[in-house]
């Protein structure tokens, strides 16, 4: 629930207030992303207004790590017999991570982040010719923006905003049809999931704090994606994302240029 003096209505809930977020990042974004609420693309530059942008947004902090030092440090350490990737992982998140309110130092990860493990050189091993190139662009840009979504310890979602709704994010903004839109949410999610990829995720989302976890099965569930710090409830997670989520895709979805998209 919200604390005294913060705002909720039955759709939209902004609970802090915040200046405009900034970024800068190494490549050019697809204009269309303007077509959200609250997010202008000019070009490598990117201003979210959180008050429009998001659809809960309760939490101006994150955990964030160096992507250099994930690089130099994580990347490349092999788990043994007594220590797992997930174990690797949160050792590292408490040794190197940070607590930061600089929304655009937490973008710029995850740029850093999703620019590697939506690498080009995967096309090859993934098994469906339809994703090309181009599809792993919006797969980076979209999940760069969804590290904005929070879920706190307790298992409560406190940031959500439209790319949590994977499919129907870049069905509004790539103009994709449902079945290349629900194809690519596979790919996100599911498609690329061999062990090999997912010790991969697990060592670049150190960057960001945590593990990324879905709360769908499969696309036509459409309940999205977080970074979560280890330890959260899951349980809480599923509830809260349960509650929500119905009357969120439905507007962003009223966002199509091609409604019969």
């Amino acid at each position: 629930m919200p604390e005294p003096g913060q705002s909720e209505t039955e759709n939209t809930v902004t609970t802090i207030d915040t200046m405009a977020i900034t970024v800068e990042l190494p490549e050019a974004f697809d204009p269309r992303w303007s077509r959200l609420p609250g997010i202008q693309v000019d070009g490598r530059r990117i201003t979210i207004d959180p008050a429009e942008y998001f659809f809960r947004f309760e939490s101006n902090t994150w955990l964030v790590a160096d992507w250099e030092l994930v690089k130099s440090q994580l990347l490349d350490v092999d788990e043994t017999t007594e220590s797992a990737v997930e174990q690797l992982a949160l050792d590292f998140i408490k040794q190197h991570s940070e607590s930061t309110s600089d929304a655009a130092r937490v973008v710029a990860t995850a740029y850093e982040v999703y620019a590697y493990l939506f690498r080009e050189e995967h096309l090859a091993g993934l098994g469906l010719p339809q994703i090309t190139a181009d599809h792993l662009r919006m797969l980076r840009e979209a999940a760069t923006l969804m590290a904005l979504n929070k879920v706190e310890l307790d298992g409560h979602i406190s940031n959500v905003g439209p790319c949590w709704f994977f499919p129907a994010a870049t069905s509004v903004v790539f103009d994709l049809d449902d079945e290349m839109g629900g194809m690519l949410d596979e790919v996100y999610h599911g498609g690329w999931f061999n062990e090999h990829r997912r010790i991969e995720s697990i060592k670049a989302h150190a960057a960001l704090g945590g593990r990324l976890v879905h709360g769908c099965q499969s696309v036509p569930d459409q309940s999205g994606g977080v970074v979560a710090p280890y330890g959260a409830s899951m349980a809480n997670f599923r509830d809260d994302l349960a509650a929500f989520k119905a009357g969120w895709i439905e507007q962003v979805y009223a966002h199509r240029v091609n409604p019969a998209a």
